[in-house]
This record gives C-alpha cells, structure tokens and sequence, in this order.
C-alpha cells in the first residue's frame, strides 16, 4: 500500500543512487586525459542530468511531507573506494574508467528497477518520475557502454 513514508523512502533511495552519479562523474571527468574531452562533456553532461533528477525527486520528497537525503549509498561509497582503487592500479587508462562508470549504471539501474518492482508501494506519481527517470538512465547507461565498446575494439 502506498503511504508518505513508502514514497519518501523510495525517493531517498533514489537521490542517493543520483548523488553516487555525480560524484562518480566528477571523479571520471577529472581522471579524463586532455584527448577525452568529447567524453569529459558527456559525463558533464551525465552529472547535469543526475542533478535535474535529485531537484525532480527532492520536490516530491517534500510534498510528501520528507526530509531529502543529501547523502549517497553505502554501496555508492564503495562504488567510489572501488574506482579510486581500480585507477591506481590501471594508471586511469580510458578503458578502466569506462568500465567503472558501466558499473554504476548496472547498480543505478538495479535500483531503479527495484523500485518499480515495488511499485505497490508508492503513489503513482511518484512511479511515473521512477519510470521517466529510469528510461533517462537507460539512454545514458546505453551511451557509456557504446563509448566502453568502442574503446575495446580500438585496443
């Protein structure tokens, strides 16, 4: 059944995984080299889109009477450890990086699907925004692995 506090729980889930989405962008932006600015503006791009989410989300977090998280996900600060390790060890090669920002698509997409699975749960306005979202996320996860596949191949 959805309540308020199904609705903001959810919403808070989803803010975190966005705000895992800048950081992790900003983090592959600065390890770019001067030759990847196309893709430095991509992921400038992808930390635009991330924050035009948090605002949509955060407004519905508080009509639904919430307190907005500002915070990231436990496995989103993983995620990050994980990407300061795995540079270190690959020298921040273009191939790396890609791979890394592939999978915090998988994980921001796991949740978004998670969270429409649960759809019983929150009021249908707020699964419409999940189900706009998501089909956003989807485009720009699709884009980074073209960019990851093109990279292999050139290897």
């Amino acid at each position: 059944m959805a309540t308020k506090e199904n609705n903001i729980e959810v919403l808070n889930d989803l803010i975190r995984i966005n705000n895992d989405r800048v950081v992790g962008y900003t983090k592959a932006t600065e390890e770019l080299k001067d030759e990847d600015n196309d893709l430095r503006v991509v992921f400038q791009s992808f930390i635009l889109s991330s924050k035009r989410h948090i605002s949509e989300l955060t407004e519905l977090v508080l009509k639904n009477g919430g307190e907005p998280a500002h915070d990231s996900t436990a496995a989103g600060k993983i995620y990050h450890a994980w990407m300061d390790v795995k540079a270190t060890f690959t020298g921040n090669d273009l191939l790396s990086i890609l791979n890394a920002c592939e999978y915090g698509e998988d994980a921001a997409q796991r949740s978004y699907k998670t969270a429409i699975e649960d759809s019983e749960e929150v009021s249908s306005e707020v699964l419409e925004l999940i189900r706009d979202q998501k089909a956003s996320l989807k485009k720009e996860h699709d884009a980074v692995r073209e960019y990851r596949d093109s990279v292999k191949v050139t290897k």
